[in-house]
């Protein structure tokens, strides 16, 4: 099955390593996600899992009961997604999500960090058919065939399926993202995933030297200053 899933890890583990401002943008994706669809987490599986990916990434418990009453009360701002792609510095790819109540602003912004650091805003779709837009869980478990049954039986897509010292990472189109979490909940219960995630995977990855890579520092720096951007996606070779 595939590509190298060391690449894969390192790609996976960025989104941690870059995060600044945790607290206000899980409370923004919360709100939008409460917003949209409901309040209570038994019945919005999105929002269930943004809370528990919250709660590991140690956001208060007050910061999520915020957001949530926010989006009870019907108001407040309107927030909609905002996609962003380009090249960085070396030939790198990189696609930026947002959450936004200002397009004009946002995209004025994101095009900043590309034009500073030498790097190129493109269209839509210009890189992002050089990734894999996945649906990512990693738990403990020991048998392979078993996750894979019944995530078969469920019609789940399964892009690939790892098993490495007693957690076994599964791949699926995101398309696939509730339909795979339900069958791995059906069959295995209640699972503590280590990830829980949608991301950008990239097919293949890129290393910089010299310059570019304090050029591509300060392009990350840049775009994490920034409120609306929730996560940036690229295909460079951590080391």
């Amino acid at each position: 099955m595939g590509r190298a899933y060391q690449n894969r890890k390192e790609s996976m583990a960025k989104t941690s390593d870059m995060k600044a401002k945790v607290y206000s943008r899980y409370g923004r994706e919360i709100y939008v996600s409460a917003k949209s669809g409901g309040v209570d987490p038994s019945g919005n599986l999105a929002l269930r899992s943004l809370i528990d990916r919250a709660k590991k990434d140690q956001v208060p418990g007050h910061v999520i009961d915020k957001a949530i009453d926010k989006a009870k009360g019907g108001g407040g701002e309107d927030y909609s997604p905002a996609r962003y792609e380009g090249y960085g510095p070396g030939g790198s790819m990189a696609i930026i999500d947002c959450l936004t109540d200002n397009p004009n602003r946002t995209f004025g912004d994101v095009r900043q960090a590309f034009t500073k650091t030498k790097c190129k805003i493109g269209t839509q779709g210009s890189v992002s058919h050089m990734f894999d837009h996945s649906a990512i869980f990693v738990f403990k478990h020991d048998d392979e065939d078993t996750v894979l049954e019944a995530l078969m039986e469920a019609d789940v897509d399964v892009t690939d399926i790892e098993n490495e010292a007693g957690k076994i990472t599964v791949f699926a189109p995101h398309t696939d993202y509730f339909k795979a979490k339900q069958a791995l909940l059906d069959s295995c219960g209640e699972l503590d995933f280590e990830v829980d995630e949608i991301q950008f995977i990239a097919h293949n990855f890129t290393p910089l030297n010299g310059d570019d890579i304090e050029l591509f520092d300060k392009f990350l720096a840049m775009l994490d200053d920034l409120d609306d951007v929730q996560q940036v996606y690229h295909n460079v070779e951590l080391p």
